[in-house]
């Protein structure tokens, strides 16, 4: 006698066996609403830029950052692991307190660059002194030995601290034009003095150290209130310290009147030795196609004047998110989604070309990449790459994403290949189909790019919130079309820079041993 199934159980196998599969709609509006209803954004931000802060290349917090994006992946499910592809100079920040002692006593605002040498605790306390008027090298090099024993001041002194909008708002006319050609004079006559010397900003901070600088001083003014880049010191035993532009014209004004200002400087920091660096690389496996790739793309290191926010924690944070919402809503995909989180962007793109490097097969394979890195702001602009034919599945996969999203969206088809600026292009100058969702600026220039204020208040989360789901829908429509994308590429037209017309970006290789000079 057969025995017959109870009826619930045999519901059970027949709806699972034979209902429907859900339709593109019914996914994105999944998508949507888990990305909404569910975000995960404000956290992810806190725990990455308030917490561990900084990321940069060489640090502990760079790896402790690494770790985390691990142990985050794990608790929704998706493999993760850290790649090491090279090694970088291991160095730590440490207390930076800078005061001005004589004529009066101040604290003022600054703070060490990254890889400073370290001072002693108690700190070095000096006379100031401003780059003079040279005619030549051979002048400079007779006026070098003055710098022995003193802190140089090596920016040039700004007229205005005020940015250029905030004068178009309230000058007049007369004053705002008196204020700019002004400012354009000094700045020619400061280029021009620099290249006397015969040294540039790069190299100008060695020549002084080599000739008995206790210290450097510079100002980077960002064009904009309170902002100012912070980028790397280029010294090996003395310390550079950055300045705010009100703090740094004050002395520069004290030293031009013959005041004799002293100030005490602070800046501690650890050298760790060579240290290994890492690109941190999730997975969820292709169940039809496996070996066919889409890659979300954020370089995760980032500059350590602040914490990192907008570049690049908001395209990082994008990425994650991201993969989460597909892991939920879509964890069987056609094809393989790869999350890459780079290290190293900012000193080169070193680590998505050293990916594309011990990873041809993704090269290979990829069917797109999907990469966000300049600011917070919802993504406006989609370029081809110079794909030929990137038009037809761009255009298609973005028919799906909802209208509120892409309204704001242009697009350029064909476009041109890139060659720098962020890690698609790594994978472009290799032929694959990589794509830059470029985002609106929110001051990102004059603001958060490389500044002291890149910090997590500077996220427009509602912004970061449209990114994740263009970036989810994106990423399933890649990987559930049923063609291949095409590499074909288009004809470039005259570059504009050289004038002759235009070829595609060649390979550059990552430097895996750097950040020692």
């Amino acid at each position: 006698m057969k025995k017959r199934l109870p009826i619930a159980i045999l519901f059970l196998l027949l709806t699972s066996t034979f209902s429907p599969a859900q339709s593109t709609e019914e996914i994105v509006a999944q998508i949507q609403k888990e990305a909404t209803e569910n975000s995960q954004l404000e956290q992810l931000a806190y725990e990455l830029m308030d917490v561990i802060g900084p990321r940069l290349v060489g640090t502990p917090q760079m790896k402790k950052a690494h770790e985390w994006a691990v142990h985050t992946y794990s608790k929704w499910g998706i493999e993760a692991t850290n790649e090491t592809w090279g090694e970088w100079r291991g160095w730590e920040r440490g207390i930076t307190h800078i005061d001005l002692v004589a004529p009066r006593v101040v604290s003022l605002s600054g703070m060490q660059l990254a890889w400073s040498p370290s001072t002693s605790k108690k700190g070095i306390t000096a006379a100031l002194i401003t780059l003079p008027e040279v005619s030549d090298s051979v002048a400079f090099s007779k006026w070098l030995p003055a710098v022995k024993g003193k802190f140089v001041l090596v920016s040039m002194n700004q007229p205005t601290g005020r940015p250029d909008y905030n004068w178009e708002e309230f000058a007049t006319p007369e004053s705002l034009e008196k204020m700019k050609t002004a400012r354009e004079s000094q700045e020619k006559a400061w280029r021009q003095n620099l290249e006397n010397t015969g040294y540039t900003g790069r190299t100008i901070n060695a020549a002084l150290e080599e000739a008995g600088a206790v210290g450097i001083v510079q100002s980077r003014w960002s064009d904009g209130f309170g902002a100012n880049k912070i980028f790397s010191a280029r010294t090996k035993k003395v310390p550079v310290v950055d300045l705010s532009l009100e703090d740094y014209s004050m002395l520069y004004r004290m030293v031009e009147h013959g005041e004799k200002p002293l100030i005490k400087v602070v800046a501690e920091s650890k050298e760790l030795g060579t240290v290994p660096t890492f690109n941190t690389i999730a997975t969820i496996p292709g169940k039809e196609l496996p070996n066919e790739y889409i890659v979300l793309s954020a370089h995760f290191d980032s500059w350590d004047g602040a914490t990192g926010a907008t570049d690049n924690g908001t395209g990082t944070i994008t990425m994650l998110e991201a993969a989460r919402i597909l892991k939920k809503i879509y964890p069987n995909p056609k094809r393989t989604i790869v999350i890459g989180h780079w290290g190293s962007e900012e000193q080169g793109l070193n680590g998505s070309r050293a990916y594309v490097e011990d990873h041809p097969e993704v090269v290979e394979g990829l069917q797109a990449l999907f990469n966000q890195d300049n600011g917070t702001g919802r993504v406006v602009r989609i370029s081809g790459q110079g794909f030929l034919h990137s038009y037809d599945y761009l255009g298609r996969w973005l028919e799906a994403v909802p209208k509120e999203i892409t309204q704001h969206i242009e697009t350029t088809f064909p476009g041109n290949p890139g060659r720098g600026g962020s890690d698609y292009a790594s994978f472009v100058a290799k032929g694959a189909p990589g794509f830059s969702l470029s985002s609106l600026s929110w001051s990102y220039r004059d603001y958060t790019w490389h500044t002291n204020l890149d910090t997590y208040d500077k996220i427009v989360f509602d912004d970061v919130r449209n990114n994740a789901i263009l970036t989810a829908v994106l990423a399933y429509m890649a990987s559930e079309d049923p063609e291949k994308t095409s590499r074909e590429k288009a004809v470039l037209g005259i570059d504009p820079r050289t004038g002759k017309k235009g070829v595609w970006p060649e390979p550059r290789s990552a430097n895996r041993d750097g950040g020692k000079d």
